[in-house]
């Protein structure tokens, strides 16, 4: 937490720094860049509060019996939401604009009016997106949603970021930035922003229609704060609505036999339990940095190929690596009904299968016409393959037998219990660590070919294939034998998580 700290005001200071710098540039540059960039900032404001802070500690809720009136103790929580360091930030960014049209003295006091109307505007945006996400988007399945949204936005805005700090600012950036400023600058969002640059051109009838804008848009914020606010006081708290189901669902698909209903099991999890789904829904984002990295360092297309579906079939293998830990008491009944250890390895990667082979297949033959090499498809689905099943088999063995800490059923993915002792990272880096080793044999012969007879493509898809599926049937009777041997151990340390 401390380096993100540290990080976090490192950026903080370049940030202020670039946008004071901006004094020395053309009031055109300068207006461009402060409404793209102050838009984005105004934005993540208004929108970033519905996912992280449902469980709002300014909630009014928590201070209804107190004897205030409801305007007072809306000003009371403005007041509060002031208090932090966002805002603060933002407030900093208000006083670099500033200095930005220093140059320009009616600009600099149209920058100040600004500024004041862009911090209360966030303000009372965040503290209205507070409120929506505490009344409305109570649930935890919702705001993780949210949160995998986020992360896929952040994930999918790095090669964007990256492309821009490398490409050069005057004939590729700065026409961008003009570009996405013409349409910003009248929203409600950029026209604060835009003011002060108007002010500098002498268009005295822009500067007020803008600033009417922004003040009418900070009025039907705080208009709707108010009036949430008392509709959110006289009603009483939401309450989880039971959901009723009819039929078996999973289990009347799977076999009646121990391992079908440890697969029907799994696969309810994946579908309702947070811990599953947001994981498998991180899945697709990983490749997109690293494929963004190569691009960047100009890699080539035909090496590029080899790395978005196989680093998704390693993942989904991997994450089966401490899935006895996630059954809490419920693996109980595993262990007072006997199951055969093989059965409860294999029911528990179905699904992982499920989802796996039919992603290496379908996945490479995407990737494969994409880049328009077809010949590689063999080797792709290969290795692939041998990463998913290795991956498997390798945690099949591990979540058996070096199982740690999970969160408890019903919490969420994201929230790590307390352990006094915890393997978590050395058991994660070894079990993935294993699963890539498993791996390189495939490498190895798309790249240099012992086998003359056989063309590398096919030869990797064989020796993929035979060395993933030796991996999974050995990890999955391995695996099984410990789960019986470890049973009681078992059921006692993930009934503590």
């Amino acid at each position: 937490m401390g380096l993100v700290l540290i990080y976090s005001a490192v950026l903080f200071v370049m940030a202020i720094l670039a946008v004071a710098d901006l004094r020395n540039t053309t009031p055109e540059v300068a207006g461009a860049t402060l409404v793209v960039f102050g838009s984005a900032a105004l934005l993540g404001f208004l929108v970033m509060p519905l996912g992280w802070n449902a469980d709002d500690p300014l909630d009014p809720r928590r201070f209804s019996y107190l004897p205030v009136t409801r305007i007072r103790l809306a000003l009371l929580l403005l007041l509060a939401g002031a208090a932090s360091i966002p805002t603060v930030m933002l407030a900093g960014l208000a006083v670099a604009q500033v200095i930005a049209w220093s140059a320009h003295p009616a600009s600099a006091l149209i920058a100040v009016l600004s500024g004041i109307i862009v911090l209360v505007t966030a303000i009372v945006g965040a503290r209205l997106a507070s409120l929506i996400a505490a009344r409305y988007l109570s649930t935890r399945r919702l705001r993780e949603g949210f949160g995998i949204v986020a992360i896929a936005l952040v994930v999918a805005s790095l090669p964007i970021a990256v492309m821009l700090a490398l490409a050069d600012y005057q004939s590729q950036v700065l026409p961008a930035i003009r570009r996405v400023a013409a349409v910003m600058e009248w929203t409600p969002l950029g026209v604060a922003f835009s003011a002060p640059a108007s002010a500098a051109a002498g268009d005295s009838s822009d500067v007020l229609g803008k600033l009417a804008i922004a003040v009418g848009f900070l009025i039907v914020l705080a208009a709707c704060w108010y009036f949430l606010l008392g509709y959110v006081l006289s009603r009483p708290e939401r309450s989880a609505v039971a959901t009723y189901r009819s039929g078996l669902g999973w289990f009347r698909l799977m076999p009646s036999t121990p391992l079908g209903a440890i697969a029907a099991r799994s696969l309810s999890y994946w579908a309702r339990d947070a811990r599953y789904f947001v994981a498998l829904a991180a899945i697709p984002i990983i490749p997109i940095g690293m494929v963004a990295a190569l691009l960047v360092g100009g890699i080539g297309a035909d090496v590029i190929a080899w790395i978005p579906v196989p680093v998704m079939c390693l993942f989904l293998g991997w994450s089966a690596h401490n899935d006895v830990a996630h059954d809490n008491t419920a693996l109980w009944t595993h262990v007072s009904a006997h199951t055969r250890g093989s059965d409860d390895r294999w029911g528990r990667i179905v699904p992982n299968l499920l989802v796996g082979i039919p992603l290496a297949v379908v996945g490479s033959i995407l990737t494969v016409l994409i880049v328009g090499n077809g010949e590689s498809l063999p080797g792709l689905i290969g290795l692939s393959l041998c990463l998913l099943f290795a991956g498997l088999g390798v945690s099949s063995v591990s979540s058996a037998a070096f199982p740690y800490a999970a969160p408890l059923p019903g919490h969420g993915a994201f929230i790590q219990p307390q352990a006094l002792v915890s393997n978590a990272a050395t058991v994660q880096s070894f079990t993935f660590a294993f699963t890539v080793l498993f791996g390189l044999p495939v490498l190895g012969v798309v790249f240099f070919n012992p086998f003359t007879d056989l063309q590398p493509q096919w030869a990797a898809f064989i020796v993929g294939l035979a060395v993933g599926l030796v991996v999974l049937v050995i990890g999955v009777y391995w695996g099984g034998r410990i789960m019986v041997r470890r049973g009681p151990e078992l059921l006692a340390l993930s009934s503590q998580n």
